[in-house]
């Protein structure tokens, strides 16, 4: 990371911070905002979009920023950065469109509105960072051909799980070893766990219920993963992941959780275990030279064929202003999909559900997602967990049951619904989820051309 600290300390000394314009203001942009303030020379939160203006302000006042600028034209804002006052922007869209701002930063979990701040961004030719993990598992592969077509990056975020597992899959593969699994360790795993449930914990850490939710239920991790498939190539096992398979035993001892011919068979598989203690995502990897196991036994590696490497932590918004750095001032990605979506997250009902519902979004009370292989989300129709809210039920579905498009009358006019739609042509050739948008609603959708 030297070469980052030393970039960053040169835009320090040049007087030319990187500008971040950032989109949401909770409890991680609250942190980030602190730590880009008092801890990392060459970069400033140069502006803050919310909902709730006020939270915003609050943001910057945590950090102990005041002067706050609260900036409704295109005008005010890009005033106010130059002066290197803090900005409340009253419209995203000011920052994707200001010459004053570097990168934009997503720090929303908001599928469809990230979609349209993203989008934006790109028109403008401003890179965007990914703190919303639920965008870039929905609609992240055909997002990143909209970045190419404009000539910028979007790319994950470290210290968030999928960054960190990509460092970490890179390091090893550096060793000249084959990574085989990708796994991300949870301390809980509750499918029906709900912001009423986690309520209690959330006030403790003054957290969003919901997110805390979905980090319980198991959706938030399933986000995760599946971008880590996206960005290797590796499938599931099976729908879900085994729902977080607990394991008490050594982190040494992993390997015995897993087949090493399935796991070859399947070119690699993404994962979440439910423990060890001590570990936050882990790496397990063969090496093909005898020669080079003789070592790794050496080194106290393990007798094989499957070597576990580990990381202890994920510091999230400590770390974040690392990949800031590295896509605007490297133009390096954290975590770019191959290609198409190789592992995606479906919707499954938390509780039996009525016809002529309404569902609600992810962490909440009517449904939690599980990771998917592509082939089956497609083949099965199933509806991903990211677009749930706003869907209104055709039918009654029992608890625990994968819900699919057929199951649903679709929000009119979602640009994520187009996009999902393009992204499902532009990488497999297929044309369903279009004439099925086409056919119950009559157009496309918000055709996401007009963002190109």
């Amino acid at each position: 990371m030297i070469i980052v600290d030393n970039a960053l300390k040169a835009r320090e000394q040049q007087g030319k911070p990187i500008r971040v314009g950032m989109v949401g203001a909770g409890f991680m942009g609250q942190g980030l905002t602190n730590q880009i303030t008092h801890s990392v020379p060459g970069m400033r939160m140069a502006a803050i979009y919310n909902r709730r203006p006020e939270r915003a302000q609050h943001v910057y006042r945590y950090s102990g920023l005041d002067n706050i600028v609260m900036a409704g034209s295109q005008a005010q804002l890009d005033q106010a950065v130059r002066q290197g006052q803090p900005v409340v922007a009253e419209d995203p869209f000011l920052m994707c469109r200001s010459s004053e701002i570097d990168v934009i930063l997503d720090v929303t979990g908001s599928v469809e509105f990230g979609a349209r701040v993203i989008l934006d961004a790109f028109k403008h030719g401003k890179p965007v960072v990914l703190m919303n993990a639920e965008v870039d598992a929905t609609i992240g592969p055909i997002l990143q051909v909209y970045a190419r077509g404009h000539k910028v990056i979007m790319s994950a975020c470290e210290g968030d799980e999928p960054g960190l597992q990509m460092n970490l899959f890179r390091w090893v593969k550096g060793l000249g070893l084959i990574p085989r699994v990708i796994g991300n360790v949870k301390g809980l795993q509750d499918p029906y766990r709900n912001p009423t449930t986690q309520q209690g914990w959330a006030e403790r850490w003054r957290q969003n219920a919901a997110m805390v939710t979905s980090f319980a239920d198991g959706s938030k991790i399933s986000f995760e993963q599946s971008i880590v498939a996206n960005a290797t190539g590796f499938k599931v096992r099976s729908r879900g992941m085994s729902r977080g398979l607990k394991y008490d035993g050594s982190i040494m001892d992993i390997h015995r959780l897993y087949d090493l011919d399935e796991v070859r068979a399947l070119g690699g598989i993404v994962d979440y275990t439910v423990g060890p203690a001590g570990v936050k995502i882990f790496c397990l990897a063969e090496h093909p030279d005898p020669k080079q196991r003789h070592y790794l036994s050496l080194y106290k590696m393990g007798e094989g064929p499957l070597y576990p490497f580990w990381v202890p932590y994920h510091l999230v918004h400590f770390e974040a202003p690392n990949a800031i750095a590295r896509v605007v001032l490297f133009g390096d990605n954290v975590a770019p999909p191959l290609g198409g979506p190789v592992v995606e997250v479906c919707a499954v009902a938390k509780r039996d559900l009525a016809a002529g519902e309404v569902l609600d979004e992810y962490g909440m009370y009517t449904t939690y997602g599980e990771a998917v292989n592509a082939d089956e989300m497609s083949a099965m129709r199933l509806l991903p967990e990211g677009l749930v809210e706003g869907c209104k039920l055709k039918r009654s579905i029992p608890k625990d049951q994968v819900l699919t498009y057929d199951d649903v009358e679709l929000p009119k006019g979602r640009i994520a619904d187009s996009l999902r739609a393009e992204q499902y042509r532009h990488f497999r050739g297929e044309s369903w989820l279009e004439e099925h948008i086409a056919g119950t609603q009559g157009v496309l959708g918000a055709p996401a051309a007009t963002y190109a």
